[in-house]
């Protein structure tokens, strides 16, 4: 919901997007209008509002970098205010006002990589079996060459849908049309760079992880063979006291190992945007959000804190449904700070 100042000078609202878009179209309103949305604590122009750009035929980011907002050369010297409360609120707003597609395309998005998942690490397991014994298959070398195997084929799949869900969020925060299809746009239009972009953050985030995968992986490995080889009742409760202690004993270390990898997903939280967005290379896209990040890079940090706090909550409600909910909310305001930081609103030089 939002408010405007009218002609008059009087206060009008709350009204809806529906609204300002039909007052738009009538003449009533125009891009030095001033509104503020329910996040907003002061009114701005309503051409900062990307939701409104097409509307009132403001060029808006697409796919391709000569149609940017603001062009790669101008970001260098561009400073942006990033309002975490903001980037939340509007990100409910876009929710509640696109609940159906968003929340639609997210169930989706989810079930294809469920389904993906599943299906590929069957087929691996298949092929390793034909290499190695079962006993071997649980050893900590076997499942981190496992691991790395899937990390690097299921960015195949992967990239281009993480792609196509931040396209479609974009282009409902501009207030374009979209639809389901739009999940798959990043296979015909940006299928390798999306594919790279992905497969670097992960592999990166891999390598972060690699001293805690391995350690977990050589501890539990003689636990699981146990299992595996099948376990009278009385001795499965053991087994499995022994794996939870497992986790509790290793968690220090998978906290030491969590410091670079929250870095590194904070400081590339926006290549994949930048790539199904304004058409960047895979390489250029990283090195630009790394760059715009670490102008604030604490504030960036605090709103990734937060969704991942909202997102937790969301998997720990109705048997991980809830996580539907959230995962749409939360990338709606990674969406907003996209905008924010890379031209959009709240922007300044």
């Amino acid at each position: 919901m939002y408010k405007i100042i009218g002609g008059d000078g009087q206060e009008y609202g709350p009204i809806s997007d529906a609204d300002i878009h039909q007052w738009i179209t009538e003449g009533r309103l125009n891009g030095q209008s001033m509104a503020k949305a329910e996040s907003d604590t002061t009114f701005r122009p309503l051409s900062t509002f990307p939701e409104f750009a097409v509307a009132l035929g403001t060029p808006t980011p697409g796919h391709g970098a000569a149609s940017s907002l603001v062009s790669e050369a101008d970001w260098s010297n561009r400073d942006y205010e990033l309002d975490i409360g903001g980037c939340l609120g509007r990100g409910w707003g876009l929710f509640k006002n696109n609940a159906g597609i968003l929340l639609g395309t997210t169930a989706l998005y989810f079930l294809i990589i469920i389904a993906v998942s599943i299906a590929l690490g069957m087929v691996l397991n298949m092929m390793f079996l034909v290499v190695f014994s079962r006993d071997d298959l649980q050893s900590a070398p076997v499942k981190m060459g496992t691991d790395f195997l899937f990390r690097i084929i299921s960015a195949l799949a992967f990239g281009p849908l993480a792609g196509g869900i931040y396209y479609i969020f974009i282009r409902a925060i501009r207030g374009q049309m979209t639809g389901v299809g739009d999940l798959f746009a990043g296979f015909p239009k940006a299928f390798l760079q999306l594919f790279l972009g992905y497969l670097v953050f992960i592999l990166l985030l891999g390598l972060c992880l690699a001293p805690y995968n391995y350690i977990e992986f050589s501890r539990m490995a003689p636990l699981l063979m146990q299992m595996q080889h099948g376990l009278p009742p009385d001795q499965m409760r053991p087994v499995l006291q022994q794996i939870w202690g497992i986790f509790v004993d290793s968690s220090p270390i998978l906290l030491v190992c969590m410091i670079p990898a929250v870095y590194v997903l904070t400081s590339i939280l926006f290549s994949l945007p930048l790539i199904i967005d304004r058409g960047m290379d895979f390489w250029p896209s990283i090195k630009w959000s790394w760059k715009m990040t670490h102008k604030h890079w604490f504030t960036v940090f605090g709103l990734v804190f937060i969704t991942g706090l909202i997102n937790l909550v969301g998997f720990c409600l109705c048997c991980c449904v809830g996580l539907l909910f959230t995962f749409a909310i939360t990338t709606a305001a990674y969406m907003y700070a996209y905008e924010t930081i890379f031209g959009g609103p709240g922007a300044k030089e």
